[in-house]
């Protein structure tokens, strides 16, 4: 496999007729058509497609300049041209269906007539300069950005790391907050398939837009490479893909970013250090005490990397009987453990003088079947006991969120 910065198929081939590029006329009409006046049937319509949100882009489309005109005729149907970003946009038929539905409520209105387009190359770019400005940069790393950033780390695999992060995400994203994940387990990819994506992502220009599942945005190598094959990178080229997904991906104002990492203290939990110095660790272990040495050790990376841990996560810690009583099958007390011991270790290096244990999540099977269903058991079933402590953790970490109380802003005032 191509380093990721030579990689020539993220954009999708269109399949049946494809909708026709917009004429250079048509996007000087669309540059110059005026909003209709309000009170009229025309400028109802228009309101109501500012609700429909580009599932890829988060924004509404009439924002991003793909409602080429939108009018309603005397014989009460609603005419709109939608210019896609590119022919083959997976969200076509999301958008086809977002927009009938937004014209169908405009009072009067009998039926949507839609006539699908696709941005030209100078409509595209445009568009990425908009989004992005002329550089390639970190966002997460620029003055004045509020994206919390948390790193989802363990010491071992099989802890259930990427199912703790995929339903925190979708959690925290039905909670109303802007949720992206980057699958940063280069070597194990393994978050698409438990939120629903499939395919490969959309180009626009030289920026990719991660796929939507069940509202969060998601990117990971695992969408540019062919089921089966292994991805066979080192250290710099891990380093690298995680800096392209950061620089290279169009993320949008997200509230929150969890990075799934792999496990252990390898090369790619340095580089997301090193490249998100502000981000915060989430460690996930099991009760059982081999595990929580292990995990102990993941934690012990911020006093190297001098990252902030968000806390500590059990996961597997009971399975609930028929009768409702605890079977502790993996032992007890692991989380704890870890938690008091990176509490110590942080403090009497200077640092954090308390990581939390935030909860202890018992073994569900729902959690596994929503996994393999695509479908985070929290969304599908919300009351069961493991998405149950799945979203209380959620609801500790929203609370946890830093207060601007008593820090210091760094302003003065002007003489």
């Amino acid at each position: 496999m191509t380093a990721p910065q030579e990689h020539e198929s993220y954009e999708h081939e269109s399949h049946g007729v494809a909708p026709q590029e917009s004429t250079p006329q048509q996007d000087a009409a669309q540059e110059s058509t005026p909003r209709p006046e309000p009170g009229s049937a025309d400028a109802a319509l228009w309101t109501e497609l500012d609700r429909v949100i580009d599932p890829e882009l988060r924004r509404p489309i009439t924002d991003l300049g793909m409602v080429e005109s939108a009018v309603v005729g005397d014989d009460r149907i609603a005419r709109v041209r939608v210019l896609l970003t590119i022919a083959g946009c997976p969200m076509r038929q999301t958008i086809t269906d977002d927009v009938r539905e937004a014209g169908l409520r405009v009072p009067g209105v009998t039926d949507v007539d839609l006539d699908l387009g696709v941005m030209t190359p100078e409509q595209r770019k445009a568009l990425r300069e908009r989004l992005r400005g002329d550089g390639h940069v970190n966002p997460f790393v620029q003055p004045g950005n509020l994206t919390r950033v948390l790193a989802v780390a363990s010491g071992k695999g099989g802890v259930g790391k990427s199912s703790v992060t995929a339903n925190l995400a979708a959690s925290l994203q039905a909670r109303g907050l802007s949720v992206g994940i980057l699958d940063a387990d280069i070597h194990g990819f393994s978050i698409p398939p438990m939120l629903g994506v499939g395919g490969k992502p959309t180009k626009l220009e030289d920026m990719i837009l991660p796929q939507p599942g069940h509202g969060v945005a998601v990117m990971s190598i695992g969408m540019f490479v062919d089921p089966g094959q292994a991805v066979v990178w080192r250290g710099p080229m891990l380093h690298r893909a995680i800096e392209q997904f950061l620089t290279d991906v169009f993320w949008g104002d997200l509230d929150v970013l969890l990075l799934d990492l792999p496990p252990g203290t390898g090369d790619v939990a340095i580089s997301v250090g090193q490249l998100l110095p502000d981000s915060e660790l989430l460690i996930v272990t099991t009760p059982q005490h081999a595990a929580a040495q292990v995990a102990e050790r993941a934690g012990a990376l911020a006093t190297s990397t001098k990252q902030r841990i968000a806390g500590v996560i059990e996961n597997m810690s009971w399975m609930v009987m028929p009768d409702g009583s605890h079977n502790p099958i993996f032992g007890e007390g692991g989380g704890r453990q870890v938690a008091e011991r990176l509490s110590d270790r942080l403090s009497a290096a200077g640092g954090q003088a308390h990581v939390p244990l935030l909860g202890q999540i018992p073994l569900d099977p729902v959690v596994r079947a929503g996994a393999d269903a695509g479908v985070p058991a929290v969304l599908s079933h919300p009351d069961e006991p493991g998405p149950a402590a799945l979203r209380t953790i959620a609801d500790s970490l929203v609370q946890s969120r830093q207060s601007l109380v008593g820090r210091n802003l760094g302003l003065s005032p002007q003489e």
